[in-house]
């Protein structure tokens, strides 16, 4: 597991994604990115945060960021959750949790005194120099996409 810190080079990646295909990172490169991990397809917080950033996408864009959702769902599970709620972001699949683990959010959870493996909700900014901008740890749904939008448009103007 990896503690990141803003600065820090985003490890990259490529990864099975919806819609087929993969994702790599490194086809990112001199744009934005937001990196979103989340821990379940169609749970309820999970599928807010997607629709969130999904209704925000229009302004991700014109901003010149992209965004990207990260789970150990399967690609086919993706594909069910993005059809099931119109989402237009792309979702790929760690199933093997190694980018969660190279990102540091794959985490000892526990939940009714029982202790357990899974992804802690975390988004990353990464620059279009791919160095992470910000950080934002244990995510709370409300008002999050919101609050990233600000961020990339504050990278992109310097503020």
């Amino acid at each position: 597991m990896t503690d990141l810190t803003m600065g820090d080079i985003a490890p990259s990646f490529e990864l099975p994604r919806n819609g087929g295909g993969t994702t790599d990172l490194k086809a990112f490169c001199g744009t934005p990115v937001v990196l979103y991990f989340y821990p379940k397809d169609d749970t309820t917080a999970c599928t807010k945060q997607a629709i969130s950033f999904t209704s925000l996408l229009p302004e991700f864009e014109k901003a010149g960021a992209v965004v990207i959702g990260v789970s150990p769902d399967t690609v086919a599970k993706h594909d069910k959750f993005a059809k099931k709620h119109d989402l237009g972001l792309i979702l790929v699949s760690d199933e093997d949790t190694a980018l969660a683990n190279r990102y540091g959010v794959w985490k000892e959870k526990s939940m009714y005194g029982r202790s357990y493996m899974g992804v802690e909700r975390t988004t990353f900014l990464i620059g279009a120099d791919g160095r992470i901008a910000r950080i934002w740890p244990k995510v709370k749904v409300e008002r999050h996409a919101e609050d990233v939008l600000e961020s990339v448009k504050a990278l992109r103007t310097g503020d």
